[in-house]
């Protein structure tokens, strides 16, 4: 997996699509991260963003994804 620092680093992120109150982007590179509508607050996302403004949320979301790996495998040995 890419760090944040590949992730980030001259990619800009696209809107792709929203779903359960959440915006969904992706980098150029192909990753893929939501953006809760509540955190938005009245921010203004456009449909394409340089990457790095969003890393809060691809930080948020690499985290998520890391912890759930974990328990998977967590799971999966015992």
């Amino acid at each position: 997996m890419n760090s944040i620092k590949d992730i980030v680093k001259d990619n800009n992120a696209h809107f792709v699509f929203f779903r359960d109150r959440s915006l969904f982007y992706e980098t150029d590179d192909g990753f893929q991260f939501p953006i809760p509508i509540d955190d938005a607050g009245s921010a203004t996302f456009n449909a394409e963003e340089k990457a790095i403004l969003l890393m809060r949320y691809i930080r948020k979301h690499l985290a998520q994804t890391e912890a759930a790996r974990a328990d998977q495998n967590g799971t999966d040995a015992g």
